[in-house]
């Protein structure tokens, strides 16, 4: 098992709980699943969420988040990005990324894992950040206004694979929260996140991989 999986892992041994189980072993196929997330952008259309003065919009709190660095592209047909969607927490939601994965080939490839090359249920080097896709009908269990976990999130080991086609990109929005090793809400600091993209089909070689990650900064 590979370090990227281990984080992916981690939290494995929490309470079985319905928002954090991902589903049984299998292929998934999932052609440009995309998630543009326009209602979380600010009023003024700034990723940032600032409003020129350095003032976080009324009624957030906490650290707000901004990408640090990112890899260089992968020696991979696949040009992978992150944004930021929520800047900081509000008493409704956790800050929010959105991940892209953008196949530059002129043939469909298949990417897998196809939830940890999106980062969902990715877990910072520091092992006190985690990003899981929005909780939908079932919350995560989290702190109210805090944003860190009570208890681990369960999680199937699986190996999803989705097609992106020639030229297309696949988005997603993942959630930030502070995991049971953080101590308080989310922490500031930079933090890591790493994952592996594994590509078939296309021009991609058998077993073509590679690792790419980002750094972020709660401040």
């Amino acid at each position: 098992m590979n370090p990227t999986r281990r984080r992916y892992l981690q939290y494995a041994g929490g309470a079985a709980l319905p928002a954090g189980l991902a589903g049984c072993i299998g292929t998934v196929p999932e052609t440009n699943d995309t998630d543009n997330g326009t209602d979380d952008l600010p009023d003024n259309g700034t990723a940032n969420g600032t409003d020129g003065n350095e003032t976080r919009p009324e009624g957030t709190g906490g650290p707000g988040v901004t990408i640090a660095a990112t890899d260089d592209d992968p020696e991979i047909p696949i040009q992978p990005a992150v944004e930021v969607v929520r800047e900081a927490a509000t008493t409704e939601h956790p800050p929010r990324l959105r991940t892209t994965l953008t196949n530059t080939s002129d043939e469909a490839v298949s990417v897998g894992e196809g939830r940890a090359v999106h980062f969902e249920y990715v877990t910072a080097d520091s092992g006190t950040l985690i990003l899981l896709p929005p909780a939908g009908d079932n919350d995560y269990p989290a702190e109210p206004d805090c944003w860190r976990l009570t208890d681990g999130i369960a999680t199937t080991e699986e190996n999803r694979i989705f097609e992106i086609a020639a030229g297309e990109s696949s988005s997603r929005p993942v959630d930030l929260y502070a995991t049971t090793e953080a101590d308080g809400c989310l922490p500031v600091g930079e933090y890591r996140f790493e994952t592996t993209i594994s590509l078939t089909g296309g021009d991609a070689e058998t077993d073509d991989a590679a690792t790419w990650g980002f750094s972020v900064v709660l401040e």
